[in-house]
């Protein structure tokens, strides 16, 4: 349970960002949670206010999620939670995007509306009562001081207990921003009026969710920067194609059709935050791994023994570090064409494991990885990422490091701007 210093220094941070921007009106407004990354699991935990009276509740995000939930039982009780009848729209919907089955026959609506929950960590699923309640939320805008705003009706899953085996230490749920009619950037499409996109910002310590425009907290210049490649959906997960691979230039000898994916059920490159590091489909992981190692020796990196889960690992010793990170071998991820590339350079791509040795934080996903490539926190790091659903295109920076900021320096500016 936070204590009552953390919790007056969570509603402070909250009050200074509020004192920060302008905004238009609550129905025009961007809003966002902060985000920090626990070092033990390396998960991004987000942290919310709900119910009455308001209280901080700690969520582990989950890109793919469908739907928020949360254990409602040791965690904040609130006096406003009800639960949603059966026979509701609101449990249809969550029906839709939940992980279990579809119950059989008509419902009766003198219940409760019961949907399952799912931990992505653990892959455990389980029952859970669908509710709606207050959240409190920091709005940014333009034209007039912002304000910390309450929206009513927000619904999600109470779980129980056990489910939140594996998350972060002081978790209560996990936050879902799936392409999903009940995950909170569509929530807050359809009640506050903000456009069907979402930008996410992480890095190894403080970061952001942020719903609606990205102006007021990124800048423009930033957010003029992006460069987009299509966005696919598939359930409530989140893709993008990967046409070819380049390490320092090379472009790996990978077919197109195994990056791709097929038509019989296997995927090309999701992207996610429950994972930590990339894991590479083993046909293609063999390529990259050898190709990489080839690179690496053209750089004069001396190859050492391995370190799980990491299998190639190498000396730091002269080793040139930059603004960017170690002086490693670049990766590039092409996207729709040889103009559009996400690329990934040592800050991104290498683990420090120890003072003398560091680890590429790319692995082996095995041969029945159902995605081609599964990028995870690590190469999502100080990059801003704005997920346009309503559009189909995802927005990226590639290392907000080459700009000479990171998405903690946005996030600790603007409290210091704040609270001076």
């Amino acid at each position: 349970m936070a204590s009552p210093f953390h919790l007056l220094l969570f509603f402070s941070f909250l009050s200074c960002l509020g004192n920060t921007f302008p905004v238009l009106g609550f129905h025009s407004n961007s809003v966002f949670f902060p985000v920090r990354k626990d070092a033990a699991t390396l998960q991004y935990v987000a942290k919310i206010s709900h119910g009455t009276p308001s209280g901080p509740t700690n969520l582990v995000i989950d890109l793919g999620g469908p739907f928020l939930w949360m254990d409602c039982d040791s965690g904040h009780v609130s006096s406003s939670n009800r639960l949603i009848s059966s026979c509701s729209v609101n449990c249809s919907k969550a029906k839709f995007h939940d992980h279990g089955s579809k119950s059989a026959g008509g419902c009766l609506c003198n219940t409760d509306c019961n949907v399952f929950s799912y931990n992505g960590i653990t892959g455990l699923t389980a029952m859970g009562e669908l509710v709606e309640d207050i959240i409190a939320v920091d709005s940014v805008g333009r034209s007039e001081v912002g304000q910390i705003k309450t929206v009513d009706h927000f619904l999600f899953s109470c779980a129980p207990t056990f489910l939140l085996q594996g998350l972060a230490s002081g978790s209560k749920g996990t936050l879902g921003l799936g392409k999903a009619s009940l995950s909170l950037p569509s929530q807050f499409s359809s009640s506050i009026g903000h456009p069907q996109k979402f930008f996410l910002c992480l890095s190894s310590s403080d970061g952001v969710v942020l719903t609606g425009s990205g102006h007021p907290l990124f800048g423009t210049k930033i957010t003029r920067s992006l460069v987009y490649a299509p966005l696919i959906t598939k359930q409530h997960d989140y893709f993008i194609n990967i046409q070819s691979i380049k390490i320092n230039g090379k472009r790996l000898a990978v077919d197109k059709s195994m990056l791709l994916g097929d038509e019989e059920g296997k995927l090309g490159t999701k992207l996610s935050t429950i994972v930590p590091y990339t894991t590479v489909k083993s046909s293609i992981y063999a390529i990259f791994s050898k190709a990489y190692a080839k690179a690496a020796d053209s750089m004069n990196m001396t190859r050492v023994a391995a370190v799980a889960p990491f299998e190639l690992c190498f000396s730091s010793k002269g080793v040139e570090n930059t603004i960017l990170g170690p002086l490693v071998p670049e990766i590039d991820l092409i996207l729709q064409s040889e103009m559009v590339k996400w690329r990934i350079q040592g800050r991104n791509s290498m683990v420090k494991v120890s003072n003398q040795v560091m680890c590429l934080g790319f692995l082996d996903g095995g041969l029945e990885q159902s995605s081609s490539i599964v990028i995870g926190g690590l190469q999502l790091e100080d990059n801003l990422l704005e997920f346009d659903v309503g559009s189909s295109m995802l927005g990226f920076s590639s290392s907000l490091l080459l700009k000479e900021t990171t998405c903690s320096t946005i996030i600790q500016d603007t409290k210091r701007k704040q609270c001076i």
